[in-house]
This record gives structure tokens, sequence and C-alpha cells, in this order.
């Protein structure tokens, strides 16, 4: 099995604190390197253009068909190719140069909106047309989101992959809070065809980024050889490395159980606090900003660490519990912050962890199987949430969501610290608590000494 150039020089997500302290020079610093550079400002263009993409396309439907049933149809559609292909994606895109395949999956999504466009200003849109271009899109995406993933560690290497990935889902999180006020504002001004003409157009410019991008400044990897049997030899690699496979174990409860927002936040808005549609976009702008803030405070970081996912995933779940408490409408809508930077911090730590511990000739498989978990996550997820909901309330439902997520989190941190010999302790540092894990040999000597 191949170890290509950056596997082994990435620190791996141990639990203890022996890697070495992360320089902190810049929450920018990877914007420094010009082929990243290239990347995040097209990836700043479409991502606005994707999140316009995703409120006119529910409106539009919603508007054709008068039903939420063909809303979630839509959903299911441009997430299932994912849930059926993603391995397969993955395999793809460790076979081929990444730059020229998200040249091809970014004009085919590009093309996609463009039709819907033509289609709806034309006036000749039906409800089927939105699910084949959804499905489409979907399709692209089963390439297009591992290449992505597993392209930034050939833009920046691995000393500025962190920063690279946590801005990169700050780029995400900032199109979250204004793609879709654009949006509303072009349904409301000029209708969706112009918001889905827009997002194609969007799509010029990380095109553009790429084709400027100088190849003699990628960070060479190894790309997999054509053969067979690749799909399982992934399957294996993950199975046999216990930092890779409970990272996506955990994000996959995370994501599941903890990350059912669009139906926890509506029924708290309609059902708990009588308030309708304005606290809704309340609760989720609060919380875009707060995953905003995570993903710039991961980037500020440096480095990714088991126990700063773990800590973030506790984290998170405890918040959920006592939003889920939360007697008036402004303490729950101030809590969607914290909720949301938690939340972003179990998703950037996972990611950069994963990615750098890596085996690169290996790393658009293994992306494609932390993607597949956690977007599948939520659809899976969701009519159990919504089960709970309508059975118990609303309260009993984002409570259990967290209740899952922190044990989860609980119990795979012991189950490491077994795996590595490790033992958790409670210590201050700096007047502050801090949990570690020491290595219980290490523990050893020095009640010896």
């Amino acid at each position: 099995m191949s170890s290509g150039p950056g596997a082994d020089s990435a620190p791996a997500p141990t639990a203890h604190d022996s890697p070495p302290t992360p320089e902190r020079s810049s929450m920018f610093s990877s914007l420094k390197v010009r082929n990243y550079r290239l990347f995040f400002l097209g990836q700043v263009v479409s991502n606005t253009g994707t999140w316009m993409q995703r409120i006119a396309q529910d409106w539009l439907v919603l508007s054709l068909t008068g039903s939420s049933t063909a809303v979630g149809v839509t959903t299911a559609l441009q997430f299932l190719p994912m849930l059926l292909f993603g391995l397969y994606g993955g395999v793809l895109v460790d076979r081929l140069r990444k730059r020229p395949a998200l040249l091809v999956t970014q004009s085919a999504m590009g093309l996609t909106a463009i039709g819907l466009a033509v289609l709806t200003l034309s006036g000749h849109v039906q409800v089927w047309h939105v699910y084949v271009a959804a499905f489409a899109v979907g399709l692209a995406t089963v390439v297009d989101n591992p290449a992505r993933q597993s392209f930034v560690s050939e833009l920046v290497g691995p000393d500025q992959l962190q920063n690279a990935v946590s801005l990169n889902s700050a780029n995400f999180q900032s199109a979250r809070l204004v793609g879709p006020a654009v949006a509303g504002l072009m349904i409301t001004g000029v209708g969706t065809g112009w918001a889905f003409l827009a997002n194609g157009l969007s799509f010029v410019a990380p095109l553009a980024g790429l084709l400027l991008m100088r190849p003699r400044d990628l960070h060479a990897v190894e790309r997999a050889p054509r053969g067979k049997g690749q799909l399982r030899e992934g399957l294996h690699y993950v199975a046999g490395r216990p930092e890779l496979i409970w990272t996506i174990v955990l994000a996959g409860f995370v994501s599941t159980f903890g990350f059912n927002f669009p139906v926890y936040l509506s029924a708290f808005a309609n059902d708990v606090f009588k308030a309708g549609a304005g606290s809704y976009s309340l609760f989720n702008t609060l919380m875009a900003v707060g995953s905003l803030a995570g993903a710039l405070l991961a980037a500020r970081r440096g480095t990714a660490r088991m126990r700063v996912l773990i800590a973030g995933a506790v984290a998170f779940g405890t918040m959920e519990i006592v939003a889920a408490l939360a007697p008036s409408l402004w303490l729950f809508a101030l809590l969607m912050a914290p909720i949301g930077m938690f939340g972003m911090t179990v998703n950037v730590t996972a990611n950069s962890s994963i990615q750098m511990t890596t085996d690169p000739a290996m790393r658009g498989r293994v992306m494609a199987l932390y993607m597949m978990v956690f977007m599948g996550g939520a659809p899976l997820g969701a009519p159990i949430a919504g089960w709970i909901t309508d059975a118990y309330g609303v309260r009993a439902g984002l409570a259990a969501g967290g209740v899952i997520s922190a044990v989860a989190a609980v119990s795979i941190a012991l189950v490491l610290a077994r795996v590595g010999n490790l033992r958790l302790t409670l210590c201050w540092r700096r007047g502050h608590p801090q949990v570690r894990f020491v290595p219980r040999e290490q523990e050893r000597l020095a009640t010896v000494a």
C-alpha cells in the first residue's frame, strides 16, 4: 500500500498531547498560497449561487405542486446518488487528477442550473424537470465532493491543510448567510428563473480559478492505479485505522441524531413559541453566525486533535439539551450560536483529521465514505427525529439528539483510550480545567518517581 507524500508528515489525531504545538501565525495563512486563493475565491461565488438555487428550487417545487412532500422528494433525489454511489465516486477520484475532474463536475452543475433557468423563464418548467435536475446535480456531487475535499491537500500541502479546510467551512457558512437573502430578493423581484441563472453563471468563477492555477505549484500525490477490489481495499484501510473509523462513526452519530434542525427549529418556532417564520429565520441566521465563528476559530487553531473533536461533540450535545429546556424564545435563539459553533468544530475537526492521517492514494475513497456518512445521516435521522417530536414533543426530540451525540462522544473517547492504552485525566492549566488523555505507562512512571 502506497504512502505517498504528505501521509506521514501530518500529525495523527492522537488523544494525548504528544504532537508539537502548531503555529498560529494567521487565521488566513493558507490564503497566501496562490492556487488556494484562486480556489477559495471561486468557491465564494459558487457557494453563494448554490444557496440561492436551494431556496429557489424549494420555492419553485412548492409553487408548482403545493406539496411539502414534493419538496422533500426533491431534496432526497439530490442526496440519493451520494448514498448509492458515493463510495464508487471515491474510487474514481483516487484514480483521476483532481483539477480536470473538477472542471468536468463544476461545468456539469453549472449547465444543469442554466438548463433549469431556461425552462423556468420560458414558462415550460414542470416538477419532473426539477426532479431530474436535482438528481443530475446529485450525480455530479458523487465525484465533485470527494474531489474538492481531497484537492485541498494538493493546493496547500499538509502544513496548511487544517487552516484551508477550516476556511472552506467558513466560506460555505458565509454563503449560507448571503445566498438565501439574495435568493429571496430575486424570487420576489424577478422570479425563480433568474436565481437559477445566477447560480449557473456563478460556476464561471470556480472554473476560471481552476484554469488559472499553476500546475507546477500543486503538491503532487500518488494516484491509485486502476485495478480490481479498490472499493474493498478502501473499506479495509479504514477498518484497520481506529482513529479514522471512530472519527467517521462519531461524525455519523452527530449528523444523524444531532443535525436535524429543519425538524426541530420549525417546530420550536411554530408550536412552542408561536412566533412564525420570522423566528425560524432568526434561529437559522444565529446558527449560521455561530458556525462561521466555529470555522474561523478552527482555522486559527492550526491542528486537528481527537480531544478537540470529542470535546466539541460533548459540548454540542450539551448545548442541545440546554436549548431543549429553554423557557423563552430569546434564550433559545441565543443558544443557536454556540450550537452552530460546536457543530462546526465537530465538522471541521473530523474533516481535517481524516485528510491529514489518510494516505493520499486512499484519500478520495476515505473522504467519500466520510461524506456519505455525514451527508447521508440527516436524511436517515430526520424521520426518527420527526417521530420522536410527534410522539413526545419537540423538546424531547431535541434533547434526545443532544443526549445521543454527547453519549456517542464519551463512549468513543473511552474506546480510543482503551485502544491507545490511555487514561482520562482532569487538570488545571492557567486557571482553567483541561481534559487530557495521558499514556498509562507515562502516568505509572511518574507515580513511581
